[in-house]
């Protein structure tokens, strides 16, 4: 396995979150990197630059110009918070059924392309969005080479969709794997999802395909988490969306058997290549979900993903508490590496 990542991606500081109506500390840190890069005996490369072709394979060009452009946009119009922040995001709820325009205030756009007020743009958050997603595509494009490829992804995508960012996510790295798999040959990737959160913006985005497979191991939406609206099990697309929720303060055997579910899926559909969107904060020391999978979790469920025996990207998600975050990562991909 063959590491990728850039130095870009520590250029995004959020700074904080707002988050019911309160300024708090952001949890998706710089530092989650380093902790990764320490922990995970991997040769590393840098990315390159993905072509704005491979972006807009899965993104609209609104919103990629959006990204790159509205901090600039925002500094210049003087406003006292340091970040962009919305506050108005035009749902069918505010314009029932009225053709929405463009707003020509940039306090006004910041929600057209957001869906919520904890997802901020910084100075190096596009330079940073960009690279991540570009580690995605690098990591794609040499996988089938290498046999598999993990991609030090941050910020992470999962929750991104072609229209709009969110969830501390503003492009889509797993779908950008995927997409780029699907581009060099591939005829049937699988996007084996086991963050602690439903990945909604990867689900969206290949919701009607017969090429791409999603799946999805994530605490229970209807048990009040994010992202709330989406992510429940009689979601399936075209016919190749699976999500497995789980309850909170599920341990090992219940998530473990979601996994299982999740990989014979993937298997009965033919999958060519594998995308595993690896979150590990479903660990029992994450501050951002309830769940209770160990280390020993982890490494079967890298073991269940490997033994599928085909091309995989291993593209970075959540994770928040530093101090397990490097072990949790490299159990995980010392499982997929060595499955028997």
């Amino acid at each position: 396995m063959i590491g990728v990542w850039s130095p870009a991606t520590l250029r995004h500081d959020p700074s904080a979150e707002i988050w019911i109506g309160l300024r708090t500390p952001g949890t998706e840190v710089a530092e989650r990197v380093a902790r990764i890069r320490d922990a995970v005996p991997l040769t590393w490369t840098e990315a390159e630059e993905a072509p704005w072709d491979v972006l807009t394979s899965v993104h609209s060009e609104g919103l990629l110009r959006h990204l790159r452009e509205v901090y600039a946009e925002w500094v210049a119009a003087g406003y006292p918070q340091d970040r962009v922040v919305p506050y108005v995001f035009p749902t069918p709820a505010m314009l029932g059924g009225l053709p929405g325009r463009p707003p020509s205030a940039v306090h006004g756009r910041a929600g057209m392309w957001a869906y919520d007020t904890m997802t901020l743009v910084g100075p190096g958050t596009w330079e940073a969005a960009l690279m991540s997603a570009s580690a995605a595509w690098t990591a794609a494009l040499k996988a089938p080479t290498h046999g598999s490829a993990y991609a030090l992804c941050r910020p992470p995508g999962h929750h991104a969709t072609r229209d709009g960012y969110g969830g501390s996510c503003y492009l889509n790295n797993a779908a950008v794997a995927a997409s780029t798999l699907r581009r060099t040959g591939f005829a049937k990737v699988a996007v084996i999802d086991v963050d602690a959160h439903h990945g909604n913006g990867t689900q969206a985005i290949f919701w009607d395909r017969a090429d791409v497979f999603y799946g999805s191991v994530h605490v229970d939406p209807g048990a009040g988490w994010f992202p709330h609206y989406v992510g429940f099990a009689d979601e399936t697309g075209g016919g190749t969306t699976l999500n497995v929720p789980v309850a909170p303060e599920s341990g090992d055997a219940v998530w473990l058997a979601g996994v299982t579910r999740l990989c014979e899926a993937a298997q009965a559909f033919g999958a060519e290549a594998l995308v595993v969107s690896l979150g590990v904060d479903a660990a029992a020391d994450d501050p951002e979900s309830p769940l209770r999978v160990t280390r020993e979790g982890y490494v079967e469920t890298g073991r269940l993903l490997g033994e599928l025996g085909v091309p995989t990207v291993a593209v970075q998600e959540g994770g928040y508490h530093l101090d397990t975050l490097g072990p949790l990562v490299a159990a995980t991909l010392r499982g997929i590496q060595s499955p028997s």
